[in-house]
């Protein structure tokens, strides 16, 4: 059964292309662009979704109708090695197995201006897999025992009051009495603050002359180690530069909170290259992932092993003319995407925004919001002189999508909302099945202990919506390509 609905429906009417990004300049650009990972810069931990691995039945009431979910405790496969468990923290967004996600700020996520983020983490900190005692549990919940099934969906069901503003309630009274025990406890309980990336450098992007120390860039991490980050450059890079601290000496490994700066030496060709830092740590429980290349459901995390985070910083140099640096970073605020571009060198720098000119003079930066709708996708490359060229990639989501309308289908075709039991349908035009039977988003996800499928938690009977717009704009050597975002409306 394929609709659009909800957040999809309304943010494909709504959804605009963003316009091309493209630079201008008297000088000749050429180059390959840069190729980065999708959603790489600024660092953070790459995870794979894997599977709903402990969950349960929960009743939704929400302004819109009820209907019965299926949710819990998910498992993802970091990148590079490690493991880690999360909850849903958008409900009526559904989600595949093989969904690549990337460690995220709450700004710039579904817990953007949410006054509850802080209770969510209280809840996550004081309860299943973090507190892995299911006996001192129970214990709290006033109940004799609890399964990992049901403490894990008694802990989603919380989870879901404070994250989409909803009454949910386990079918299993055990997974009940604990989750009345966490909403009850996270409302007086003093807000836990966001907390810390796993590693992150800060700029994203550096430029400078040949000759000089360019930088610096902050390094911050989770590790403890002083030694923990690993530095490098890669094996194409040319001789002689190298990464060094303050005092100019150079550095392989480095522990948080230290500056890092590029050692180019005078005389070496203009070009750019990558600083590569790579260390082993837990994530912070708390931290939130988000789709990197299509809108699924935003994950918040529960519990992680020592896993590989990466991190990188572009950095450009040249002997004179402009010298452009460049980081991108999603505004949730603005709604849309912050370029931040700044030039190092004797000469000025012209790039369009939108149809707009921007100049950046020698030693000025300048920050430009282009606006980007929500669950909109954008992926583009900025050029520049001496063959600098860097591109980026992501997708705006900052809410959470609203609950379903209830459907107007007869009564044989359509359940009504009277009752938590009963589902509303996905559009008045589509039958909706009974809730009596689990549904899914009809993906095959990985099957969890409970049997059901993955696409079973968030929205039930949430199918793939993708629409498809390119725009291809080539000017003066740069160029933008900007995607409409694949969106997964809930359905039931």
């Amino acid at each position: 059964m394929f609709s659009v609905r909800g957040r999809g429906a309304a943010r494909l009417a709504a959804a605009t292309l963003v316009s091309g990004l493209v630079v201008s300049s008297a000088i000749a650009f050429a180059g390959p662009a840069m190729a980065d990972e999708p959603g790489s810069d600024g660092g953070g931990v790459a995870a794979e979704l894997g599977g709903l691995v402990e969950s349960g039945r929960i009743k939704i009431e929400s302004d819109k109708g009820n209907s019965t979910q299926r949710g819990g405790l998910f498992n993802l496969t970091v990148k590079g090695g490690g493991s880690l468990k999360a909850y849903c923290i958008d409900l009526w967004t559904s989600t595949d197995s093989g969904t690549k996600y990337r460690e995220t700020d709450w700004d710039k996520s579904t817990l953007h201006e949410n006054p509850n983020a802080g209770k969510i983490r209280w809840i996550l900190q004081n309860s299943y897999p973090e507190v892995n005692d299911l006996k001192a549990l129970a214990g709290k919940a006033g109940v004799d025992s609890l399964t990992g099934d049901e403490a894990a969906t008694a802990t989603q069901a919380a989870i879901w009051k404070y994250s989409d503003n909803v009454t949910a309630t386990p079918e299993d009274p055990e997974a009940k009495a604990l989750s009345d025990y966490l909403v009850a406890e996270a409302a007086k309980a003093p807000d836990q603050g966001e907390p810390k990336v796993s590693l992150a450098a800060e700029p994203a992007s550096v430029a400078g002359k040949a000759g000089d120390k360019i930088g610096p860039f902050k390094v911050t991490t989770t590790a403890t180690a002083a030694d923990a980050v690993k530095v490098s450059l890669p094996a194409d890079a040319p001789a002689n530069v190298k990464v060094v601290d303050k005092a100019g000496a150079a550095v392989t490994a480095v522990g948080n909170n230290a500056e890092l700066f590029l050692d180019v030496p005078a005389g070496t060709p203009d070009g750019q290259t990558k600083v590569s830092l790579q260390t082993s740590t837990k994530v912070s429980i708390g931290r939130v992932f988000g789709s990197v290349e299509g809108h699924e459901q935003t994950l918040i995390l529960a519990g992680s092993s020592e896993s590989t985070v990466k991190a990188e910083v572009t950095a450009a140099w040249a002997k004179k003319g402009a010298v452009p640096a460049v980081t991108v970073a999603e505004n949730c605020a603005k709604g849309g995407v912050d370029i931040t571009a700044s030039n190092e060198g004797d000469e000025p720098w012209t790039f369009d925004v939108k149809g707009t000119s921007y100049t950046i003079a020698p030693g000025e930066t300048k920050t430009i919001t282009v606006p980007v709708a929500e669950d909109e996708a954008y992926n583009f490359t900025i050029t520049g002189p001496n063959d600098f060229s860097k591109s980026f990639q992501g997708v705006l989501d900052c809410k959470t999508a609203p609950s379903p309308e209830p459907s107007t289908g007869t009564p044989s075709e359509t359940p009504s909302t009277g009752t938590p039991s009963e589902t509303p349908s996905e559009s008045p035009a589509t039958p909706a099945p009974s809730t009596s039977t689990d549904a899914s988003t009809g993906t095959t996800g990985t099957t969890g202990t409970t049997g059901g499928d993955l696409a079973e938690t968030g929205s039930s009977n949430a199918t793939p919506m993708i629409a498809g717009i390119a725009v291809a704009l080539v000017l003066a050597g740069g160029g933008a390509v900007f995607f409409l975002r694949k969106k997964k409306a809930a359905g039931h």
